[in-house]
């Protein structure tokens, strides 16, 4: 409603004065304020606030009056009254200073446009000189406690008892008159006032007194506390009194009347102010509501005020400022909803957390408009600083000098200008800008602001076409309406502000991008889309018209109610926004009587005007010529005066769709949009005045027309009292008519009211016994301005304080006192509460339909949480039993959605663990829902059920539920949840269930991301000869993942227990042949698989069925069958196969993306022999396994690899997907290896055919990522030894060196016989399914052939398993010279200098399972089980 901002300003008076002013009274259009100080009255102008004129008193006379003590301005401003404390009276002139007398006068720059010839320009802009005569004083012989201005009289209240009204020009018969005090009768009320004076008055007075208009009486504070009200029988002011009291209050000090609500605030001692209104039935005083400050927001403070010292209203009436005793101000919306309070928080602390000293006020009024508010500081604690700082010797400050504070204010556009309620929009207006919270156009549609202009639309200036259907797209989205907390700032032009301040109305339209403004005369108006205001061209036409009844937009319409000084006649006008500002362009229509308050509806506006009745005009738009004007009609007049006791008391009027009988209208919702009834907002009683439809209905659809205007309206139904400010809408939507066709409600403290329709379902008929709308309170945290339907959220501001402390100490400023205020956007949901109340009410059904209406809102989740954990929390602490608890109800509601399980385990774990047995109680077991969860394969939802059943159940249920959920995520490969399961499930065992989640050093790794987990990592594979022989293997990894634990906690149970379940993953996805998976599962949870293929090798880690194996891997890796090559089935051998070689050579050496560099790009530095990239192996894996046995007696020995050349097809795959550079490389390094390419050619000239080679071999190739996976995933399994895998991918790289060097492999004796046997059959078939099914695979099937022919010809042998290290293919070196004795030594051992790592088979076991121990074997095994110890394998992709 009232915002404050900034700072405080403030202002010296530049009178040198030991007195300071301590009452201030604003004069009535509170242009001018009268400062009282002991023997001074000075007058100061609002804008600019300047000192006028000081009236300073002789010392004789003030010996004679005594001190001044008050003042009162008559009606007119023409004269002021001053009370003495000696009992007199003394009234002064305030005299113009004539002609040319100005003060202050406006300077402008040379060219202005607005010169002296503008008519009444002195007027606006200028400070009068004034001057103040004093008449003749009017003794009255005893003190003197309180002044009150009544048209031509003065009422003066004295410490005697009596109430003398004076003549404000003294003279006359009945110049002056006493009424005693005793003579007036009280009673409780005016109906048992007929008896006599029941109230002992004897020796009371009247200390304070305040006439309300509206109600015709005053309201009075005794000297005893009582409070009471007076009123005139009749229509004489002075005879005829009688009062009513209000019972048990005896302890009031001070008393303010609202006008526009009829309520008179009491001050108390107890430092509450209670606000009464009168019984209009019995006449007697009923408390309406307190405004008082809550423990719960001030704990330190709330019963430390003091009395109130002054209540204020605004000149709105819509606003209460109250200050105390003890310092500090309050403000109150009128009914009660509490808006700032400077005793607590910023406002009552330092930044270093020491307390402020409350700032004391001795008086205090709102300036014109409500935009200040003026402050007088009280002068004891100004008083003792000055002490201070003349006790250390220094001058006074000039900040202590007498001054007055003004705080800025910056208001709603709803208190004065009721017609905005029905838009989505919220705008303020401060004195001189506007705050607004729609979207700015210009940033939302177009990406740069530098260049606005150019994407203006050529026609009215807007960025935009009109959207093609208006309806749809009025509702805002809420990214622009929620998307930040910053305001739209609009300054509202100067030249127009200085000459017709303050601004009194403001309006904005549906759309939220054209704004209007009245002030003092005439109106401007402003547009988003151009930023430019639109000023009147002529000055005189402006200044011949003020705007009475408020602004309001209508499609690209101003509104205007006015009053036309020259026709001195009122009007309703409507300009165009897009032609000139100009009488010219606007339509007028005459009105009969002064206009209060405006307001459209669709297409109609309705006024509401002095003489109490109601007009409704329809408007049309017409095109004349080149613009378009609108015609007004009148529709009809409803007289309202029977009901309406004063017009001021209307505080709002509004048109909208809404009936009581809506359930009737299911059918026909088009009804919805016509103007159904009237909405009045009497003094805070919303009063609702339907069509009448008792009549006859026939003729509705002969003439409809006809009929439409003259429907009557029914007598009027109260719905609603307290009510601040009503919200509806004209807008329709099928899909969330109970939002749309809601009314909304703000009440001040009591919160908010929705009175909402209900629907029978399914176009069913409604229940006979169910009312056709249902009103529903619920209470919001913030002060609603705002309503969005459709979103259903509310829309308000709060004040922000931010502190400053540039100046501390004894000469602190009084402004420094204050934190600097600013204004935020805020908004809350409303939802929630609805449905609670919907559900408090049985209406369960209607709640359903209302929630799946907005079940697409993207905070419904929220809404949900929202209203299980209220419920939750309010019934779970309740200290007394309750009869009918709600929350079964909610949980039952909430298992409608299917946000069902999320919602309950979010707000369990947002509430403390000794509610939780109270929610599961009603909504169920957690492990039921956890199994829910699995079922419905939510599995993050089934987690964070885990660890409410952590805390609810033993460790044996929780542990079994997250083998359940672990299994699941593996499955699914949900890895980041398996890492936090193997976490958890340690954890349980370990107690360490409190300690966070570790948080990884890198970036997760993604799912989709397959084996990119290495690209950043090393990992190190220790093997210790526990773990060998155990077939158990430890990861320890630098990443900080879970799996990694203490050696010494390596084989506690849980650790095996998470080892066996990762194993029974790892085998269950071998069997079904995913090896993605499988790479994925490994790289992602760190699954330690070579060693684990180690032991599977004669087991599940076989081939079955290697044609299947091979298809399985096509599909998985999205590899496509190889196509025959036109020529290739012709060529001779030799072409067949060097050929290719070639061909794959320069393919694979033009990749870009080189993944899998040289030795050079990724092989790490000399120094470290430990450390290698597996990629050297690929390619060196030959050279190594030869170099082995000769390096195992020397580690170090310098070692001569040139003497081993490999074929050149084993280089090609070290360079397998180098830099284009790599060929030439390659040929430097090893420059023989050219010449078996192809002897016949020294070039590398391609011919036709080769290049139609190389584009088959492109189109054969699979994704690059697939060929670096199933690389990797070849260099395990030769790792683990598990050769018929290492076939199988062979084949579908189709790379013939590792066919070759897999079956050399079979030659030695120590691979088991059903593994060469398996090949052997393997191989067959797929040779044989080749032939038919696949020819594509038959050119590479021939290049192996050799190998083929040499497996079919050999004879298996069996031998005793034991670590053997595999001969090479290389021609050179017979099998007896690769294996190096009986026991061969491994290649780890055989690292010196920069010798890449060899290929290892790690021991083979016996088949019976785990149970060998290390004394089984050899010595010199063990030894070399150690030397592997000491190695670490370091797996890295660049």
């Amino acid at each position: 409603m009232y915002f404050l901002t900034g700072w405080p300003r403030r202002l010296l008076c530049p009178l040198k004065s030991e007195e300071e002013p301590f009452h201030i009274q604003p004069s009535s259009q509170r242009f001018y304020f009268a400062l009282v100080s002991e023997t001074q009255i000075s007058i100061w102008f609002s804008r600019p606030s300047v000192l006028i004129v000081s009236y300073i008193e002789s010392v004789k006379a003030a010996a004679q009056f005594g001190f001044y003590q008050k003042a009162e301005w008559k009606p007119d401003d023409s004269m002021i009254a001053v009370a003495t404390a000696k009992g007199y009276i003394l009234l002064f002139d305030v005299l113009g200073g004539g002609d040319e007398k100005y003060l202050y006068e406006p300077v402008y720059p040379k060219g202005s446009p607005r010169v002296k010839v503008t008519p009444g320009y002195k007027e606006e802009q200028c400070a009068p000189a004034l001057s103040l005569e004093m008449k003749k004083p009017v003794d009255l012989e005893a003190p003197i406690t309180s002044l009150q201005s009544l048209q031509e009289n003065l009422l003066v209240c004295t410490a005697d008892g009596y109430l003398h009204v004076l003549h404000w020009d003294g003279q006359g018969s009945n110049g002056r008159k006493a009424i005693c005090l005793t003579t007036i009768p009280f009673s409780l009320d005016l109906q048992s006032a007929r008896a006599g004076p029941a109230l002992d008055l004897e020796g009371v007075y009247i200390c304070c007194m305040e006439y309300c208009v509206t109600l015709d009486g005053f309201a009075v504070v005794l000297s005893d506390g009582r409070l009471g009200f007076i009123t005139p029988l009749s229509n004489t002011i002075i005879a005829d009194l009688q009062g009513v009291w209000a019972a048990d209050v005896s302890d009031g000090t001070c008393v303010a009347v609202n006008n526009k609500y009829r309520l008179m605030a009491f001050g108390c001692a107890s430092g509450s102010v209670l606000v009464y209104m009168i019984d209009t039935t019995t006449g007697s005083m009923q408390l309406s509501h307190k405004l008082e400050l809550t423990p719960k927001h001030y704990p330190d403070i709330y019963n430390k005020t003091g009395a109130v010292k002054v209540i204020c209203w605004s000149p709105d009436c819509s606003v209460a400022m109250v200050t105390w005793e003890c310092g500090g101000l309050s403000l109150w919306s009128v009914f009660g909803a509490h808006l700032i309070c400077t005793l607590g928080e910023d406002f009552a602390h330092r930044s270093d957390g020491t307390k402020k000293e409350p700032l004391r006020i001795s008086s205090m009024s709102w300036g014109a408009e409500g935009y200040h508010l003026w402050v007088l500081p009280s002068n004891q604690g100004r008083r003792r600083k000055e002490e201070h700082s003349m006790e250390e010797d220094s001058p006074p400050h000039p900040f202590l000098r007498a001054g007055i504070l003004q705080f800025h204010f910056i208001k709603s556009a709803l208190t004065v200008n009721p017609c905005t309620s029905n838009q989505e929009h919220v705008l303020l207006h401060g004195e001189d800008r506007l705050y607004l919270t729609c979207g700015d156009p210009t940033q939302i549609h177009s990406t740069s602001d530098a260049h606005p202009h150019t994407h203006l639309h050529p026609h009215d200036g807007s960025p935009l076409h009109q959207p093609a259907h208006p309806d749809s797209s009025l509702s805002q989205g809420l990214s622009t309406l929620l998307g930040h907390k910053h305001w739209h700032v609009v300054q509202i032009h100067s030249t127009y502000l200085e000459s017709n301040w303050p601004i009194r109305f403001a309006a904005i339209d549906t759309a939220g991008q054209c704004m209007a403004v009245a002030g003092r005369r005439g109106f401007a108006h402003y547009s988003l889309f151009t930023r430019k205001w639109k000023l009147f061209g002529n000055i005189t036409q402006e200044q011949n018209m003020t705007v009475t009844g408020g602004l309001a937009w209508w499609n690209d319409f101003v509104v205007v109610a006015c009053y036309n000084f020259t026709d001195q006649q009122e009007q309703l006008r409507l300009y165009q926004r897009s032609s000139n500002l100009d009488n010219a362009f606007a339509s007028v229509t005459k009105l009969h009587a002064d206009t209060l308050l405006l307001n459209v509806f669709r297409d109609m506006i309705i006024l509401f005007r002095a003489d109490c009745s109601i007009c409704l005009y329809s408007i049309e738009k017409r095109n004349e010529g080149l613009g378009q004007s609108a015609s007004v009609e009148l529709l009809q007049e409803v007289s309202m005066s029977r009901y309406i006791p004063h017009p001021a008391l209307v505080v709002s009027v509004t048109l909208t769709s809404v009936r009581t009988e809506t359930g009737i209208t299911l059918k026909a919702p088009q009804q919805a949009c016509t103007a159904e009834s009237i909405m009045l907002n009497l003094a805070g009683q919303l009063i609702m005045l339907q069509r009448d439809r008792s009549g006859p209905q026939v003729r509705e659809k002969e003439t409809p027309a006809i009929n439409k205007k003259l429907l009557p309206f029914s007598p009027p139904v109260v719905l609603a009292q307290c009510v601040e400010n009503v919200w509806t809408t004209c807008r329709s939507n099928k899909k969330k008519r109970h939002l749309l066709e809601a009314l909304w409600l703000s009440c001040g403290e009591a919160g908010m009211k929705v009175w909402l329709p209900l629907f029978p379902r399914d176009h069913r008929k409604p229940h006979s016994f169910l009312s056709r709308r249902i009103m529903l309170p619920f209470h919001i945290n913030i002060y609603p301005l705002a309503v969005l339907f459709e979103d259903a959220l509310v829309l308000g501001a709060t004040n922000e304080t931010v502190l400053y402390d540039g100046l501390q100490g004894s000469s602190e400023p009084l402004e420094a006192l204050f934190p600097y205020c600013t204004v935020e956007r805020t908004s809350q949901i409303y939802l929630h509460h609805i449905l609670r109340q919907l559900l408090v009410r049985n209406l369960g059904e209607q709640a359903l339909m209302l929630a799946q209406s907005c079940a697409g809102l993207p905070y419904f989740p929220h809404v949900m949480e929202l209203m299980v954990h209220v419920v939750l929390e309010e019934e779970a602490t309740s200290r007394e039993p309750i009869p009918d608890p709600l929350l079964p109800t909610v949980a039952k509601f909430i298992t409608e959605f299917p946000l069902f399980l999320q919602t309950i385990v979010h707000c369990a774990r947002k509430t403390e663990y000794a509610l939780w047995n109270y929610l599961f109680a009603a909504v169920g077991n957690p492990k039921d829902l956890f199994e829910e969860c699995l079922m419905a394969q939510d599995l993050d939802t089934a987690a964070s059920y885990l660890i409410i059943l952590q805390n609810m159940e033993v460790p044996a249920v929780s542990r079994q539920h997250a083998t359940l959920l672990f299994n699941t995520a593996l499955e699914q490969g949900k890895w980041d949840l398996c890492r936090h399961m193997i976490r958890f499930l340690k954890a349980i065992g370990s107690g360490e269930m409190d300690t966070p989640p570790p948080t990884p050093s890198t970036q997760e790794p993604s799912s989709t991301g397959a084996f990119e987990f290495f690209r950043n990592r090393s990992i190190s594979l220790s093997q210790s000869a526990d773990s060998i022989s155990t077939g158990k293997f430890n990861l320890q990894k630098t990443f900080s993942m879970p799996t990694g634990s203490s050696p010494k906690g390596a084989d506690c149970p849980e650790n095996m227990y998470i080892d066996m379940m990762l194993w029974r993953h790892a085998r269950h996805l071998l069997e079904q042949v995913r090896l993605r998976d499988l790479g994925c599962f490994s790289a992602q949870l760190g699954f330690e698989l070579i060693g684990w293929l180690c032991r599977e090798r004669n087991r599940v880690a076989r081939v079955e069925d290697f044609v299947l194996a091979l298809k399985k891997l096509h599909e998985d890796f999205l590899w496509p069958f190889p196509v025959i090559p036109v020529g290739s089935l012709s060529s001779p051998l030799k072409n067949g196969r060097c050929r290719p070689v070639l061909s794959t050579q320069l393919l694979k050496s033009q990749s870009a993306d080189s993944l899998l560099n040289s030795d050079m790009d990724t092989a790490p530095p000399l120094a470290v022999p430990m450390n290698h990239t597996w990629t050297d192996s690929l390619g060196q894996r030959s050279k190594d396994t030869d170099t082995a046995s000769s390096a195992h007696s020397n580690q170090n020995s310098p070692q001569t690899y040139d003497a081993f050349l490999s074929l050149v097809t084993n280089k090609v795959e070290e360079y397998s997907i180098g830099s284009a550079t790599d060929l030439t490389e390659t040929s430097s390094m090893v420059d023989g290896d050219w010449m078996m390419v192809d002897e016949n050619s020294s070039t590398l000239s391609l011919s036709q055919a080769e290049l139609e080679h190389i584009s088959m071999e492109l189109a054969n190739k699979g994704p690059h990522k697939s060929q670096v996976q199933l690389r990797y995933l070849l260099h395990v399994f030769m790792e683990a030894g598990c050769l018929e895998w290492c076939v199988v991918i062979g084949l579908i790289l189709r790379d013939t060196n590792v066919i070759k060097q897999v079956i050399s492999f079979l030659d030695n004796p120590e691979v088991p016989a059903e593994t060469v046997q398996s090949i052997r059959k393997g191989l067959l078939a797929v040779d044989t399914w080749a032939s038919s099914d696949s020819l594509g695979y038959k050119p590479f099937l021939n290049l192996i052939q050799p190998q083929l022919q040499h497996l079919m010809e050999s004879t298996s042998e069996q031998v005793q398993p034991e670590a053997f290290q595999p001969a090479t293919q290389s021609s050179k070196l017979s099998g007896s010279d690769g294996l190096g004795g009986a026991t061969a030594p491994r290649a780890e051992d055989s690292r010196g200098g920069a010798a890449p790592l060899g290929l290892t088979l790690p021991a083979l076991e016996p088949a019976g399972g785990y149970n060998r121990t290390p004394s089984e074997d050899c010595p010199s095994e063990q030894s070399e089980v150690q030397g592997e110890e000491e190695g670490t394998y370091d797996c890295t992709l660049s």
